[in-house]
């Protein structure tokens, strides 16, 4: 059974915890409905916004910089530097450090990267990471694997890593991630389940993961949350929003 969606906790800060709402979503190079789009993230009142398929050719930067200013967020990291996945967030978050990270290229294959940070949000410090993975079967298990490397090595006790991982729950990178990590989805239903597509979703291929420690408040897609009818005129996937939280200290 799926948490209601009035019962998603809102961001605050408590006594030994920051409890955080992180949004994840595969925007399509702002392709779609643009306003419908800003309509859905900031409906969503996100801290941290995993984003994939950011705008990569020309002037993407401009692109990047209309899209943070309509949802009342800043950019964080990646973009085209990372060759798709981004991060922003609010001004709740204090930045620590940034690094986009470009995967190996397989030839004939999408180059595929990483947006990472560490933050500190309400006295919690956070890493995080957007990701989306190949559709080809055995670079896309590489990269869960590059993945897993990459939060092992980023120096913070707790990790958010999200993304479109074009592959459903019980897929070799699927369960590669979901073994070492907390699929946010699995550890507290909330809102909708399937992502793609927006007019008849019935693949969850997107997700947010979580290290152990964190805790889920509720994770899923915000069906009562934003419109209806933006989110299927945003972009070609449905968003994930978990709430977590995150100890301090």
């Amino acid at each position: 059974m799926t948490t209601p969606a009035a019962q998603l906790p809102a961001s605050a800060t408590e006594n030994g915890s920051a409890v955080i709402r992180v949004l994840s979503y595969n925007i399509r190079s702002m392709r779609d409905d643009n306003a419908a789009l800003a309509r859905v993230i900031r409906a969503c009142e996100p801290d941290l916004v995993l984003v994939q398929e950011a705008p990569r050719f020309f002037r993407w930067r401009k692109a990047a910089a209309r899209l943070a200013a309509a949802t009342d967020l800043v950019i964080l990291s990646g973009g085209a530097t990372a060759a798709g996945p981004m991060l922003l967030c609010s001004l709740r978050a204090t930045v620590e450090r940034t690094e986009d990270v470009l995967l190996p290229l397989t030839p004939g294959l999408h180059r595929r990267g990483f947006a990472t940070a560490v933050v500190r949000i309400g006295g919690a410090r956070i890493g995080v990471l957007s990701a989306h993975l190949s559709l080809q079967a055995a670079e896309r298990y590489e990269q869960a694997g590059a993945l897993l490397d990459r939060i092992a090595g980023m120096g913070a006790e707790h990790v958010i890593a999200g993304g479109d991982l074009n592959e459903r729950p019980g897929g070799r990178s699927f369960t590669r991630l979901a073994g070492a990590l907390q699929d946010c989805w699995e550890a507290a239903p909330w809102g909708g389940g399937p992502t793609f597509t927006p007019k008849d979703p019935h693949q969850r291929i997107d997700a947010i993961f979580a290290t152990h420690g964190v805790e889920v408040l509720g994770c899923g897609v915000p069906l009562g949350l934003a419109a209806p009818a933006d989110l299927t005129a945003a972009t070609d996937h449905l968003p994930v929003l978990a709430a977590l939280r995150v100890p301090t200290g």
